[in-house]
């Protein structure tokens, strides 16, 4: 009498959120592409529901940050790689969307030329080769995405294909970003050297300083954001996920299944560093200002510590995490300048010590120990 085969029963798909998750998402869509606009352009500056706009600038900022530190969470928390360079992706997502503002400033500039006002005070007589989609808005969203997805793939390609990982990667990563600061800094190259790219006056043909285009960057931010949550849950959940957390925990595991994982890491990896490019256009639009600076490798190390200040093994801990730190970056670099590298430094010890989860993390225990 033959055994019967055990039947195989496979997972099943978990939706992209449950029904608590949807009504926090709606709620922050909400809040964020509605509730601040209103607060901001139509009560009256004398009330206190008005919000300034000097908090509508910095939430926007920290919105960006936000994007990265999601980024972080994919390929440190989801994939087990640690990368200390993802400030050289955001700054070239930025460089790309600042070639196109400083084009947009047209003869308005200082020294009344065709050419950004650093090439004339450099006696340049024509715009270098790789400015020459510069003058598109199209392609310049095309390169805001391409060019840091590019740079990864090939970086990515060679260091996966020669079996670098650990704290090897996160050395290279960031002997990269350092490298190309160096690169930026130079006058030659055509990035504006030392100063970058700033004073920018349009985008689309729209003076870019108004009231209602500060608002409409703001809200574009938001929609991003809340759009590479949903994007970022989407590959989580997905068997491409779940290959990626195995990765994480067993990648040799992972080969003898049958899977090779460096198409998986390179994947991720890519998509990672395209997320930080548009991240970096979307500051640069708000902030006014791209220079070699944010390629310094304490900003990509800033990257990492919001993820694992928030929870790195989650979507909306790393979120979490950079609004806590620039929150905390903003009030203290003004109120005691002096002690906020001290406060950042003993932030992430304390996280690794004692809050490896990060707050997410934390939350979650607490939530479960109550019940």
């Amino acid at each position: 009498m033959s055994t019967p085969f055990p039947t195989l029963v496979l997972p099943t798909p978990q939706p992209l959120l449950t029904r608590t998750g949807w009504v926090s998402w709606l709620g922050a869509l909400v809040v964020l592409c509605a509730l601040v606009p209103v607060l901001n352009l139509w009560v009256p500056e004398g009330s206190a529901f008005h919000l300034s706009d000097f908090a509508v600038a910095l939430t926007a900022k920290i919105m960006c940050y936000a994007i990265c530190a999601m980024s972080m969470g994919l390929i440190w928390g989801y994939t087990g790689i640690l990368s200390l360079g993802h400030g050289l992706f955001f700054a070239l997502g930025g460089y790309a969307m600042g070639m196109y503002l400083m084009r947009q400033i047209g003869l308005d500039g200082n020294y009344k030329s065709a050419l950004p006002d650093f090439m004339v005070f450099l006696d340049w007589k024509e715009l270098p080769w790789h400015w020459a989609l510069s003058d598109s808005f199209v392609a310049t969203l095309f390169l805001v995405v391409a060019v840091p997805g590019l740079v990864a793939f090939v970086f990515g390609y060679f260091a996966f294909r020669s079996r670098i990982k650990g704290v090897y990667f996160s050395i290279i990563t960031q002997a990269m970003t350092f490298a190309a600061m160096l690169l930026f800094f130079r006058n030659e190259t055509g990035f504006g050297g030392n100063n970058g790219f700033t004073d920018f006056k349009r985008i689309l043909d729209i003076p870019i300083a108004t009231t209602s285009m500060r608002m409409t960057l703001f809200v574009l931010t938001a929609a991003i954001l809340l759009g590479f949550f949903l994007l970022s849950r989407w590959l989580v959940n997905s068997k491409f996920g779940r290959v990626l957390q195995a990765v994480r925990d067993a990648e040799t595991r992972v080969m003898f299944s049958g899977y090779n994982p460096i198409g998986f890491k390179l994947t991720i990896w890519t998509i990672s560093a395209m997320m930080c490019g548009v991240a970096g256009a979307l500051y640069v639009t708000q902030v006014g200002i791209i220079n070699p600076s944010e390629m310094s490798p304490a900003n990509s190390i800033e990257i990492a510590i919001w993820a694992a200040v928030g929870g790195r093994a989650t979507l909306i801990g790393p979120v979490v995490g950079a609004f806590i730190v620039n929150g905390a970056k903003s009030w203290l670099t003004v109120t005691y300048p002096e002690f906020w590298l001290y406060f950042l430094g003993a932030l992430f010890i304390g996280v690794t010590l004692f809050l490896p989860d990060g707050v997410v993390g934390l939350i979650k225990k607490l939530k479960g120990s109550k019940t």
